[in-house]
């Protein structure tokens, strides 16, 4: 009678904590990173495509990345590593953007192919990693086949809902307070306690 309803993981809150802050954190990387280019490559629409294309692109593979990680004994110690992975591939964007872009700024002529350089340099590699994180807490917190579809929609609604507020807080209220780099500086604080707190699970509701 409660087969439809999937058994709770006991790292479960935490997975679904990792997802909803993996979301949050790609939106306002992705607002954050358009406001660092704009002054090198203008604000346009060139650039928000640039940093689009990347971003989805990131993403993309992002998801093949996570599912192919799933299909190995996942863990929620495996989750939290992606997570703390990400945080430390946007260190660049955190510590050096500015040499970065001067860098790129310098050499390409074209603010199209400018902003399109530097959306690969400074974003790829981070949002790659954070595009893993939902297929790969789908597998942590599925619990029989039977309720895959249902355990996909509330991972995605919760990464979903992080992305929502992302975008908000971050183009609202944050940009109006504090400095871009203050802001991923805030961001990564949290994204290492967020994947420490998954970690001290260990291989609790790891999955063979």
């Amino acid at each position: 009678m409660n087969d439809s309803v999937p058994p709770v993981q006991p790292g479960a809150p935490a997975i679904s904590l990792i997802a909803g802050w993996s979301g949050y954190y790609v939106m306002a990387f992705e607002l954050l990173g358009a406001r660092a280019l704009s002054p090198y490559f203008g604000s346009g629409i060139y650039v928000w495509g640039a940093v689009i294309t990347i971003f989805m692109l990131s993403l993309s593979i992002g998801y093949l990345l996570g599912g192919r990680l799933s299909m190995e004994r996942a863990s929620t110690r495996m989750l939290g590593v992606l997570m703390l992975g990400a945080v430390a591939l946007a260190i660049p964007c955190v510590v050096w953007s500015e040499g970065i872009l001067e860098f790129v700024f310098d050499r390409v002529d074209d603010p199209r192919y400018g902003a399109l350089l530097a959306s690969v340099i400074l974003f790829f590699a981070p949002i790659t990693l954070c595009g893993a994180i939902s297929p790969y807490a789908v597998r942590l917190i599925v619990a029989n086949l039977g309720s895959t579809g249902q355990t996909a929609g509330r991972v995605f609604f919760v990464s979903t809902l992080g992305s929502t507020l992302g975008t908000l807080l971050t183009s609202f209220y944050l940009v109006l307070l504090f400095e871009v780099d203050q802001i991923l500086i805030g961001m990564s604080i949290i994204s290492v306690l967020v994947a420490a707190n998954g970690m001290r699970f260990g291989n609790d509701g790891a999955t063979p």
